[in-house]
Order: structure tokens, then sequence, then C-alpha cells
């Protein structure tokens, strides 16, 4: 095994527990609003990124990155509305781990590369081997035993995985280091999360106002927890094989399972655990059908 490799397996294992992990974080802010976890998120991921491009001397190649995304309709269209995806997507699960449901949250994120294959399909026009459509089906099974139990959609778990494929497909048409990427998409919202900070200190209250020094912390921690595991796992992509990437992304809902289940006493039904089981049979058909090609 070369050093490459080795350092490849340590920025994976890193980033994919890092996101694994990521629900005990925002569990330990529990006490603040979702929406204002998430303002701040956005702000201090901002301020994060920034002083590491500063620090690192790549603010020139962010200036030149961002001019070329701009310099076109296209492209800059595209960033916006993935500012917008990467929104959604944060939001919803910060609001789902508060809300205690982190058990579906893993699910939406097994279901993720199932997602990419059919937005393949629908947008990329690619065409399906036999086993990554009893892969997909697999899945549909999985939702569809949710449905018929629980009489509604998993919106969480469909959620997720929907608006993380949506901003995949938008990121394939920019190019871009993926410190401008998260930056951009950082300072696109943050005058929106800056705007809603300042009309809740002047109706109802921040938690800024009155939070503890823990509290606070946590807060401005939110853009190292943000930007770290995405630098981990872009160092980590240039090092591996796909298909050795591919494997390690499922560390990551695989903690997060445990934590709910284990850590925080979240049900795992029976229907739950036959939902799982359907999805993880997709993965399985999945991960079989990568290997053979």
């Amino acid at each position: 095994m070369d050093n490459n490799y080795r350092l490849g397996i340590f920025y994976g294992l890193g980033a994919y527990l890092l996101w694994g992990v990521l629900p005990i974080y925002w569990k330990l802010l529990q006490h603040v609003e979702a929406m204002e976890i998430l303002a701040s998120r956005f702000l201090w991921s901002a301020v994060f990124v920034f002083f590491l491009l500063l620090a690192t001397g790549k603010l020139n190649i962010f200036m030149q990155e961002t001019k070329a995304i701009f310099s076109t309709k296209k492209t800059a269209c595209c960033m916006v509305l993935a500012a917008i995806m990467i929104s959604f997507n944060w939001g919803i699960f910060i609001w789902a781990v508060e809300a205690g449901r982190i058990v579906e949250t893993s699910m939406g994120y097994y279901i993720s590369p199932l997602m990419n294959v059919l937005f393949g399909v629908v947008f990329l026009r690619e065409r399906l081997a036999k086993l990554q459509i009893a892969a997909v089906s697999c899945a549909a099974v999985g939702i569809g035993v949710i449905i018929v139990h629980n009489g509604g959609l998993p919106w969480v778990a469909l959620t997720l995985p929907l608006t993380f494929a949506f901003y995949g497909l938008l990121k394939k048409i920019i190019v871009a280091q993926p410190m401008t990427s998260i930056l951009l998409e950082t300072l696109l919202i943050s005058p929106l999360a800056a705007g809603y900070l300042y009309y809740l200190s002047i109706n109802e209250g921040t938690v800024y106002q009155s939070c503890d020094m823990s509290t606070l912390l946590l807060l401005a921690g939110a853009g190292a927890v943000t930007a770290t595991p995405m630098l981990l796992f872009t160092a980590c992509a240039r090092k591996l094989p796909l298909n050795i990437v591919g494997f390690l992304q499922y560390i990551s809902p695989s903690i997060s399972l445990m934590i709910g289940v284990l850590i925080y006493g979240e049900p795992f039904t029976g229907t739950t655990a036959t939902a799982f089981g359907c999805i993880w049979a997709g993965l399985a058909l999945f991960i079989w059908s990568q290997i053979r090609r």
C-alpha cells in the first residue's frame, strides 16, 4: 500500500467519521432554533473559509474562479441554485436532528447514491444496467413499506438525498476549487442569514443576545465543522479510486443510525428495519454493479 493510498484512506475516514458524528454537534445546540443555527452556520462558515484561504495564500485563486463563474449567466445561475439547494439540505438536516429524526436522516443518506443514479437517467440520459434497476427498485420498495405503514411519505429521508442530488448535478457544471465553492455558496446566503438574525434581534431576540459562552463557541465552531470534512473529502477523492470512495461513503449514515438508536433512543421498529433492509439490499446490488463494471 503506497503512501498516497494510506493518506487517501486517512482523509476519507476523517471526512466520513466527522459527518457521521455531526448529529451530536447539532444536538448540543438543541436549545437553539434550527433556523438560527442554519443562519449561524452560513455566516461562520464564510468567515472560517475566508481566513483559511487567506492563511493558505489562495485568495487570488478564489477571486479568479469567482470571476470565471459569474462571467456567464449559466454558471452564475448554477452557483446560486447550488447555494439554495445546500441551504435546504443543511436546514432539513439540522431540523430533523433537533426533532429526534436522526434515523430518518441516515436513511436519506443511504438512499443518496441511488438517487444520484436516478438523476443520471432523468437529467443526463444515462442508461441503467439491470443490477442498477434492481437496486433502485429495492430502495423504492423500502420507501413504499414506510408509506403503507405510516400513511405518508418519509419526507426527511427523501428531501435530503433529493436536494443533495440536485446540488451535485449543479456542481458538475461549475469548475472551481472546493474552498471557492464553499465560500461562494455561504457568501450568497450570508446576507439573508444576517438579515434573519437582525430581524430576530429587534423583535423576539436572538440566541446571541442571551447565550452562554459554550453556546457561542458551538455556534462559531459551525464554520469549522462544515468546512473541515468537505476539505478532507476532497483530499481523499484526489488520492483514491472512486470505487473506494464509494464504499467509504456508507460510514457516515451507519454512524448516524447507531447514534440515533443507541445514544438518543430513537425507535427502530420492525417497519423501519424492513425499510432499511430493502434499501441495504438495493445498495448491495448497486455496489456489486460497480464492482462488475
